[in-house]
């Protein structure tokens, strides 16, 4: 990519430093006060480093170590970084979800980096909702931006045993509730599943979102598939450090990479990898950062045409993220699928993606699988629609058993997760394996902050029968390390009156899988009727930030953004003007 260099003068950071003025006496003298001279600040770049490192974040807890790796190649690029904490959306921890503070963490990232004098910004994440909250707010922001994922921990080991964080949890808990695991084993599996820093290990939410950010060319080139804690990390960090300097002197900002092709080259890759549910709300509510007008029915289109070749755990059945990068990473698994792509659209190298995948070889074709012989013959994702979720739902194909994808059976529904957990946990509960469990009361707005309760428990009744599966939806999410034949992202959601408020126990459900079809067998009179006897739950939230969300967040459908930080809301205030 060329086109005319910046200049010093250019420089977003000289608004504040640069003329002789009082106020900019007052920016000039802070800067001293922190031991700078003018030779560090004035006439180069000013990098910002939001970092969303914490105490209770497990994934990020190598960022201070990053954080030095990216200052090192910042100043061997002549620039000058700052690093500026920002609020860590941990997964482990945040009640009643992390989703909650998605975009709190947006609106953070967008304001820093408007309010500050930085001419780019290396966005530090990787957990779940860090990737798409700190992207999405550097889109709305608009300065050269890199992001630098967080890498995926090490593959985790007990008992000579593989384990896979999330997924085996799962598994082991439901044994675990059988009986069959004692309390030492259960300890061990525990101390065995997160071995090192970094995200979980199997492609759940954290590694689908850097791999979308990587393939949206928002990342140094593979930069996703990176172990946390591999040497080849911290060299990632130092370039992203020296990359974002150039960024800043060549004008490359978001606007210029994410784009429509862009996007839909990520929500190709996604599928391709086995990515999680959650992709579809996330990448909805990125794409439309930046004005582009991704729809549910565009990502089920996509689905049914690019097949999953990552053989990574949940979709996949052997492998994790480490083994992943030994194969060749997110670059081979592109270059298996360069014709799907538009590899013309620019990266943050400044280069198209073509010249990014030049000489990416896959060296295990059973983890990263030729089209010649697929994990599964379509994507990740399917959408359904039907009376139940006229505006979506999304269900994971590839991670559940094929004989529910044409299913029928009576509702056993639960209006909250309490109620749900009590009821599961009850041997003598009258049910079958044909039974269609159903939570509500658990999106955005019930949730409230749509919290990953979606892959719910299969009942103590049916697991002493040996069973480990069943069809279960809801208005929730579910994490991305999980599986199973669960049917999420109801929408619109119960709590607002949905068509999922006015399912009743007994109601018999039926999915269509090939006809992306959700319906309730009842007829069209008595749902009117149940409509007309609907009362609308009480609010979650009163006051404070939990108020500002229930009045402003879309449904799932929409990416569950905040209305007013939508490109078609409003203009925006722009840049400072008062100096």
């Amino acid at each position: 990519m060329t086109q005319d260099r910046l200049k010093p003068g250019d420089l977003r950071s000289s608004r504040w430093f640069a003329p002789d003025d009082l106020r900019s006496f007052g920016h000039r003298s802070r800067m001293m006060q922190l031991g700078y001279s003018e030779a560090d600040f004035r006439d180069k770049p000013i990098i910002g480093i939001l970092n969303t490192w914490s105490e209770l974040n497990t994934c990020h807890s190598h960022f201070p170590e990053r954080v030095k790796d990216v200052k090192r190649g910042v100043a061997q690029a002549g620039g000058l970084a700052v690093e500026i904490p920002s609020i860590s959306v941990d997964e482990s921890f945040s009640k009643p979800t992390s989703m909650l503070y998605r975009n709190l963490l947006a609106m953070e990232a967008e304001e820093n980096i408007r309010a500050h004098p930085l001419d780019g910004v290396v966005l530090m994440g990787g957990c779940d909702k860090s990737t798409p909250g700190l992207v999405m707010g550097a889109i709305s922001a608009g300065v050269p931006m890199i992001y630098l994922p967080a890498g995926p921990m090490l593959r985790g080991n007990y008992a000579g045993k593989i384990l896979g964080s999330g997924s085996d949890a799962w598994k082991y808990w439901d044994e675990r509730r059988a009986g069959n695991i004692s309390d030492a084993e259960w300890l061990g599996i525990q101390g065995g599943i997160a071995r090192s820093a970094g995200v979980c290990m199997t492609m759940g939410t954290a590694s689908t979102m850097t791999a979308i950010a990587d393939a949206m060319g928002l990342t140094l080139p593979g930069a996703s598939s990176i172990p946390a804690v591999d040497s080849g990390h911290m060299r990632m960090s130092a370039d992203c450090g020296r990359r974002i300097v150039e960024m800043v002197w060549e004008g490359l900002t978001p606007d210029k990479i994410v784009t429509g092709a862009s996007v839909r080259n990520a929500a190709i890759v996604a599928m391709a990898t086995g990515c999680s549910t959650n992709a579809v709300v996330h990448l909805i509510a990125m794409a439309r950062r930046a004005g582009v007008q991704l729809e549910l029915d565009e990502l089920d289109a996509l689905g049914r045409i690019t097949p999953l070749i990552a053989n990574v755990r949940p979709s996949g059945k052997d492998y994790l993220m480490e083994d992943f990068y030994y194969a060749g990473g997110l670059r081979a698994l592109m270059k298996q699928i360069e014709d799907r792509l538009d590899t013309s659209a620019i990266t943050v190298t400044g280069k198209t993606m073509a010249e990014n995948l030049e000489g990416a070889v896959v060296y295990n074709d059973d983890v990263i699988r030729p089209l010649s012989n697929p994990v599964y013959r379509e994507g990740s994702l399917a959408v359904l629609r039907g009376n139940l979720c006229p505006d979506g739902a999304v269900m994971k194909p590839a991670a559940c058993d094929p004989k529910y994808y044409q299913h029928q059976g009576p509702a056993l529904v639960f209006d909250s997760y309490p109620e749900m957990k009590r009821a599961v946990d009850d041997e003598t509960l009258d049910i079958s394996p044909d039974t269609v469990m159903v939570l509500r009361n658990a999106g955005p707005l019930g949730g409230p902050g749509f919290p990953e309760w979606g892959m719910l428990p299969i009942p103590k009744a049916l697991i002493k029968q040996g069973y480990r599966d069943m069809l279960r939806i809801s208005d929730a999410r579910m994490s991305g390390t999980s599986y199973g034949a669960c049917i999420l992202h109801v929408a619109p959601e119960s709590f607002v009156g949905g068509p999922l408020a006015l399912l009743r126990t007994g109601d018999i459900v039926r999915l269509n899988l090939e006809e992306r079809r959700l319906d309730m067998l009842v007829d069209d009179a008595e749902i009117a009727a149940r409509r007309a006897a609907w009362i609308p739950p009480e609010p979650r939230y009163g006051r404070g930030y939990g108020h500002i969300f229930s009045k402003h967040v879309t449904q799932a459908d929409k990416g569950c953004d905040f209305d007013f930080l939508q490109t078609d809301f409003g203009p925006g205030a722009g840049e400072p003007d008062i100096f």
